[in-house]
């Protein structure tokens, strides 16, 4: 964990949003990572604004709030923008005071919104932004979309708002998935190692830091898995954990171009893909953060726990 303190003009003079009555405002609702932050927020009886796209996809977190012993405790309240909407984005984060922000889909235009979202935070009075970065993140990094993320802290700082940063190792559980119908894991990482982190751990620090924001103003966080897996690993202990046949096969870059040339997808999308792979064969994923456990509390979940749904 890193901290850089003061960096806003105006940091010294806002109220911190711990001294008083706030108000969290939630993205990704729908997803993976935003949907558990909500839940366990409602679990607290934390209310919050879900910014969605869409409101009749907002969850019902009254379930959490009840499993919790919270039922009727919980107040969330909608806020419907595309993060590249002015207007309807500063309508949507009115009266926000803490923004978790979740990073925007895959394309060639998301720091564009990102901007424009950051843009619409600054003007509808947001204070704090919790953004989901990703380990790396900067221009020199070789996983591509980390390259995305590095531009998004920067235009953060810029911003004069307080921030904090989760920098995000790839997924347990979204690597798992990368195995094909024939349970082969294929790409140029060769015997590089990642420090994988499960989602679940991710939503954990991020509740933790959006229940007393102003102690973790300017701070920078690697969310990280507590050991090092090769791809090669990973897919001998998948194996192991659920009796399906996964291996991984190890390609050159030009072989794993080709290997994707059938889905026709876009050139940024294949880049991103294929440098998933070698920035972990570069090293760029392999350093062990004590992050999770000092955010959280409890030691960071194994590739096992993640198959088991722990």
């Amino acid at each position: 964990m890193t901290t850089e303190r003061g960096l806003g003009a105006d940091a010294a003079n806002r109220a911190d949003a711990t001294s008083r009555a706030y108000t969290i405002g939630v993205t990704g609702v729908t997803g993976n990572i935003g949907g558990a932050v909500g839940r366990l927020l409602a679990s607290h009886g934390q209310g919050f604004r879900a910014i969605v796209r869409d409101a009749a996809r907002v969850p019902d977190f009254a379930g959490a709030a009840a499993a919790a012993g919270r039922a009727g405790d919980v107040d969330v309240t909608v806020g419907v923008t595309e993060y590249s909407d002015a207007r309807a984005g500063r309508e949507a984060l009115e009266g926000v005071d803490v923004l978790f922000m979740v990073s925007a889909a895959e394309s060639t235009d998301r720091v564009a919104e990102h901007v424009q979202f950051i843009q619409s935070a600054i003007e509808a009075g947001v204070q704090h932004i919790v953004y989901t970065s990703f380990t790396g993140a900067g221009p020199d990094a070789s996983f591509t979309l980390a390259r995305d993320h590095g531009r998004t802290e920067e235009v953060i700082r810029a911003s004069g708002l307080d921030f904090t940063f989760l920098r995000d190792n790839f997924y347990l559980d979204v690597l798992v998935a990368f195995a094909d119908e024939n349970g082969v894991i294929r790409g140029p990482a060769g015997d590089g190692r990642m420090a994988a982190v499960a989602r679940a751990d991710v939503a954990d620090a991020a509740v933790t830091v959006l229940l007393a924001p102003g102690e973790h103003r300017g701070a920078l966080y690697e969310l990280t898995g507590g050991e090092t897996l090769t791809f090669g690993e990973l897919a001998e202990r998948t194996t192991k954990a659920t009796g399906r046949t996964v291996t991984f096969q190890n390609e050159s870059v030009d072989e794993a171009y080709a290997s994707r040339a059938k889905f026709n997808a876009p050139a940024f999308m294949v880049d991103a893909w294929v440098s998933t792979y070698t920035g972990i064969r570069d090293g760029e994923l392999e350093a062990v953060s004590a992050d999770v456990a000092l955010l959280t509390g409890h030691a960071p979940r194994t590739l096992e726990d993640v198959l088991a749904g722990r």
